[in-house]
């Protein structure tokens, strides 16, 4: 019987190796995967080049897990290619314009369509054919090209979706790695649709619950701007040439106020725009970050709707790599470079120095009580210990993503009132203070 060599990653990312009997490199796959490793390299003792896992290739016109091994090397992750090998992998660089440009939800339909084409049994390279030739986004049709050419030229499909960084994030790039790996591809294409999905509809839900509040205020300050610099003047000549005494004070300071706008208009712009400017600027920092991020986290109304999505976003993310296969250190670190918030990724830096060490990651949580709950951080401890971490992850996320709807429902309902309590007193004060003057004027007229 075949012996193979393997080197695997247990799920702390430590890596082992050893060697077994098997009649196949597909039935050592799955007696590793059976001890609870995850294969990185499997090659068979005394083959010509060996086999590796990373290096397995979906072929263009065969099954679609069938092996293609690199010419002139034993196949370990990353290995380059002999050169003038027929298997000579080609770096397709497309320029930058071509590489972006791709929506979240026309990505997402993509993933969702090459799950079913796969699932069906149809070859990944035919798959990804179809696709583009029915596809009319310019960019995305370019992409898909690219990734087809790539695969047929001796590329993984990961190592030709990490050529497209901009369209494919290292989320993407990970899970897709790992159903390779284990077979499973159509499962994680599925699987990866529906967390897009669900990532989607929560994010829309926050921004729309963000959107409406700031569209409202600018509109208001718009108007009220406009007011104070053109029509108030205006009232100010009529009062200035036919009012005697003094002004009533709220006349006086909602004239002030006019006046400061008329003098200092450019000023403010200018002010406006470099403070743009230098929180954007201050935004590529870390530090800015942070502090960004924790006056996102602080802010009245706001703040627990941004840290329950905050927490959703790991959970689900994590959860989602981890029941992929992907090995708990190096889903944290992608998890930590994907959060969009720097609170929570330095967090998940301590967690991943905490689980390389042979900690447990609920301690880790508790740690950065600031950000997870202890809810959060009792139902991790629950899954370490059962051995469920992935599927407690999963429930969390599903929990939170409720816990957001509710946020959203209950944001909006808040800030309406308070919108129009706030453009009342606005509006109210200049309508008051510009009818002030007029009845006193109509007085006095009354009066002779």
């Amino acid at each position: 019987m075949p012996k193979f060599k393997y080197t695997a990653l247990d799920n702390k990312g430590k890596e082992s190796s050893g060697t077994l009997d098997a009649e196949n490199q597909t039935l050592a796959l799955t007696m590793i995967r059976e001890k609870g490793l995850f294969p990185t390299n499997v090659a068979e003792v005394g083959a010509p080049g060996g086999k590796s896992v990373f290096g397995s290739k979906t072929r263009a016109g065969g099954g679609m897990f069938g092996s293609k091994t690199r010419a002139g090397g034993g196949g370990a992750k990353g290995a380059p290619p002999a050169a003038g090998a027929g298997g000579l992998k080609k770096e397709i660089e497309l320029p930058e314009w071509m590489q972006g440009g791709v929506k979240p939800k026309q990505l997402t339909a993509l993933t969702r369509q090459l799950a079913t084409l796969v699932n069906s049994g149809l070859p990944l390279v035919r798959g990804l054919r179809i696709l583009q030739n029915q596809e009319k986004s310019g960019t995305l049709k370019r992409v898909l090209t690219g990734l087809a050419d790539s695969i047929e030229q001796g590329s993984t499909f990961a190592e030709a979706l990490a050529q497209h960084p901009k369209v494919f994030s290292k989320l993407f790039v990970s899970m897709v790695k790992a159903g390779e790996v284990g077979g499973i591809l159509d499962q994680v294409l599925k699987r990866l649709a529906e967390f897009m999905e669900k990532a989607q509809r929560i994010k829309n839900k926050v921004v729309g619950a963000m959107v409406y509040p700031i569209v409202v205020l600018v509109m208001a300050f718009t108007i009220v701007a406009g007011l104070m610099i053109f029509v108030i003047p205006k009232f100010r000549e009529i009062f200035d040439e036919i009012l005697e005494g003094e002004m009533p004070l709220l006349t006086q300071f909602v004239l002030g106020v006019s006046n400061f706008l008329i003098s200092y208009i450019l000023y403010i712009i200018v002010a406006i725009v470099l403070m743009v400017v230098g929180i954007k600027m201050a935004n590529r920092t870390v530090r800015g970050r942070i502090v960004f991020d924790w006056i996102k986290f602080k802010a009245p109304l706001f703040g627990n709707l941004v840290r329950k999505t905050a927490v959703g976003r790991f959970t689900r993310t994590l959860g989602t790599l981890m029941h992929a296969g992907v090995p708990v250190l190096q889903a944290l670190n992608i998890v930590r470079d994907t959060s969009g918030n720097e609170m929570v990724a330095q967090a998940v830096t301590r967690i991943h120095d905490a689980v390389k060490e042979g900690e447990n990651m609920a301690p880790s949580l508790a740690a950065s009580g600031a950000i997870f709950p202890p809810l959060v951080v009792s139902m991790v401890e629950v899954g370490e210990e059962t051995g469920e971490l992935p599927e407690m992850l999963n429930r969390i996320a599903e929990t939170y993503d409720d816990e957001v709807d509710n946020a959203v429902a209950g944001l909006t309902s808040a800030i309406e009132p308070l919108l129009i309590i706030f453009l009342a007193v606005v509006v109210g004060t200049i309508v008051i203070a510009l009818f002030l003057p007029l009845i006193s004027i109509i007085g006095d007229m009354g009066s002779q």
